[in-house]
């Protein structure tokens, strides 16, 4: 019997619907059966996460667990978050449940340092400044021994900020734009490789187009990377059962 996998999802939609297209990308299948079974919630009125962590807004705590109760009572077997800012409560709302939350930030530098990065590797990573105030990624990138290369505070809010909210807003051009002028600063500030850490960076960044350089090694998927990761446990998991059932 196949495990289930609950998507904790909605912030934002577009986000949600990128994970579980990466989800089935990632998934080895001949047939629907073969695909990881999933239950998601999509509740956009969670409240900001970036906000939150700067202090201009309500902390979206007590929903993603509530959220989360949805999703056990369903019965999923464990936790994906499709938003990278979330993660800054990881171990509060680990804490809520039995049920293990996979961790996007593990997920993305893992497969970073498989792809070679170690000691030393300068990486930039695109996210919300709640992810990099809260330290998400670049906490662990410091354990991997690699360097964080960082924005100036203006290309911040002026590029990253802005193209992530254009993006929310269904303005997929100007965000693309923007979020792509935002990974050419990184590599002009010296950045090796770019972790596309927030939700709404990939579908952005694909928009702008692969033709323009700004895909490929060089490029960290992160919503990509937990995808990866969920189908892993889907699939450890499905392959014990089998083996007690035989």
């Amino acid at each position: 019997m196949q495990r289930i996998l609950g998507v904790l999802g909605g912030m934002g939609p577009l986000a949600t619907v990128d994970f579980m297209e990466k989800l089935v990308t990632a998934t080895p299948a001949d047939r629907d059966q073969d695909h990881v079974a999933v239950i998601a919630a999509s509740l956009p009125q969670i409240p900001d996460r970036s906000d939150a962590i700067t202090g201009d807004g309500p902390s979206p705590l007590a929903a993603m667990v509530g959220t989360l109760g949805r999703l056990e009572r369903a019965g999923a077997q464990a936790i994906a978050i499709a938003c990278n800012t979330a993660h800054h409560w990881h171990a509060d709302i680990q804490r809520h449940t039995a049920l293990p939350v996979l961790h996007i930030a593990d997920a993305a530098i893992g497969e970073m340092t498989s792809a070679g990065a170690g000691h030393g590797t300068r990486v930039g990573v695109l996210a919300t400044t709640g992810t990099l105030e809260a330290g998400i990624f670049r906490h662990r990138l410091a354990d991997a021994g690699m360097d964080c290369v960082d924005l100036t505070a203006g290309d911040q809010q002026s590029l990253v900020m802005a193209g992530i909210r254009a993006v929310k807003g269904g303005d997929m051009d100007t965000g693309a734009a923007l979020l792509a002028a935002a990974a050419d600063a990184l590599r002009a500030r010296g950045a090796e490789r770019i972790i596309m850490a927030c939700t709404e960076v990939p579908p952005a960044m694909a928009h702008a187009g692969a033709h323009a350089g700004r895909q490929g090694p060089g490029y960290v998927d992160a919503t990509a990377a937990l995808a990866r990761a969920c189908v892993a446990w889907a699939r450890v998991n499905e392959d014990a059962v089998e083996q007690i059932a035989a």
